[in-house]
């Protein structure tokens, strides 16, 4: 049954809703939200529960529920909460100025260990580093902006570690290290943005040293010191972990007699894979180690808590639960939309990474691209792709979900670090006023010069 061809445009309701949520309620009613927000999760994803399970049935809407929830939620949080747990462990001190200059350099580096370690990796190594070097500056904001669009989004394109969609293309036979022909878009991108950054950035240096602001040098931390290095053997187990559930499905070992990948049966087609089991146990076994084997005073130097993770847990649950529908409508009609042009990959996968997964949307595109006959190209499970329209589907999905907080992960655990250190950041709109002046320009230089 095609639940996607049959489901309303209404049905996308409850996603719109959780939306506006987040996007709303942190202006109009900021306390309420912060104490509430869990209620509102939970509303929205009964709102599209009940009514879906009354016409479909109430089996195939726990099935629907169990498949975003166990299939894409359970493995997305826990490496989410891997790389949280270990980078608050990795702590750089000493007397790092915040100047225009030194962010460049702290940019380009989190930009470069992005595609390695992982946008979420990269990003809670370095944001912390970041912030303390510009905590005597009360001008950040641009900061933690620019930090999103490189480090938390761009930065994860040239590797299928670095964000999930390229592993997903990985899984489906793109070849690990073809995400390097994706470099001289990449290069093209982080100059014109550390270029407007630290244009954007000396400006505020500026009136903060008018202002009086002076940075506090302990003479006590005159040179970089690096505690907690060894957590870096914990980073490389989770990156490992995540190469080995793209790899570990391609094994026979892994797969039944029907060629199906073994697991723990949940409901209906629903499975709970052993690959994707291999990769919750290393993930929690780095973590738990992590914390066993670090000084707590390293935590409390980082100003480690708890608030960012739950945050994003609670609040992606609602969204991976509520845009169900939306989806499998994608899913649905994906091969309708006549995109036959890289443009037009680029864009389409880009402005619906930026609200929905970016992994789901990446793979409906891809299968898309694998529909249009190309006769020499990158050979995939879903078709002879040809490489310019690889590229525009890559590119769209991993650079646009910088375009909102939710169109990654990571951007929304920055965002609370950041506020919880005390940086004052744009609302939800206020944000993607920041991308629309920013990431919109570039992207569209992007168009001109790969995709047309």
């Amino acid at each position: 049954m095609d639940l996607g061809a049959t489901l309303p445009l209404w049905s996308c309701i409850p996603f719109v809703g959780m939306l506006l949520c987040i996007a709303v309620c942190p202006l109009i009613a900021e306390d309420w939200w912060e104490k509430n927000k869990q209620f509102a999760v939970i509303f929205w994803c009964l709102l599209f529960i009940i009514p879906f399970s009354i016409k479909y049935g109430v089996f195939l809407g726990a099935e629907e529920v169990a498949e975003s929830i166990v299939g894409d939620y359970l493995t997305f949080i826990v490496l989410l909460f891997g790389l949280f747990c270990v980078a608050g462990n990795i702590c750089l001190e000493g007397d790092l100025v915040g100047s225009p200059k030194v962010n460049v350099v702290m940019l380009l580096i989190g930009t470069l260990l992005s595609s390695w370690v992982g946008t979420t990796g990269a990003s809670m190594v370095m944001i912390r580093p970041i912030i303390r070097a510009n905590s005597w500056r009360s001008r950040r904001t641009q900061i933690v902006v620019f930090f999103i669009f490189l480090v938390s989004n761009i930065g994860g394109c040239l590797t299928p570690v670095g964000d999930p969609p390229l592993l997903m293309g990985f899984m489906r036979g793109v070849p690990f290290f073809w995400s390097l022909k994706l470099l001289p878009v990449f290069a093209l991108n982080v100059i014109l943005l550390l270029g407007i950054f630290y244009l954007i950035d000396t400006r505020a240096y500026r009136k903060d040293l008018a202002d009086g602001n002076r940075p506090h040098i302990d003479p006590d931390k005159s040179q970089l010191k690096l505690t907690g290095a060894h957590n870096i053997i914990f980073l490389v187990m989770i990156v490992g972990a995540v190469i080995l559930s793209g790899v570990l499905p391609t094994l026979p070992m892994f797969q039944n007699a029907a060629g199906k990948i073994m697991g723990i049966h949940i409901i209906g087609e629903v499975t709970l894979t052993l690959p994707a089991i291999i990769e919750i146990v290393i993930i929690l076994l780095a973590a738990y180690l992590s914390f066993k084997t670090t000084p707590e005073q390293i935590r409390l130097n980082n100003h480690f808590n708890w608030g960012a993770i739950k945050e994003v847990a609670i609040l992606f649950i609602g969204i991976f639960i509520t845009m169900i529908p939306a989806l499998l409508i994608l899913k649905s009609n994906g091969s309708e939309l006549g995109l036959s042009e890289p443009w037009q990959l680029f864009w389409i996968t880009g402005a619906l990474s930026s609200f929905l997964d970016n992994t789901p949307t990446y793979l409906v595109f891809l299968t898309t691209a694998g529909t249009l006959n190309a006769t020499s190209g990158v050979l995939t499970t879903v078709g002879i792709i040809a490489p310019k329209m690889l590229m525009a589907v890559s590119c769209g999905a991993v650079f646009m979900g910088a375009n909102t907080y939710i169109g990654n992960a990571p951007n929304f655990m920055v965002r609370s670090i950041a506020e919880e250190n005390g940086v004052k950041m744009p609302s939800f709109f206020g944000y993607i006023l920041w991308s629309l002046a920013f990431l919109i320009p570039v992207f569209l230089v992007d168009m001109l010069i790969f995709f047309l």
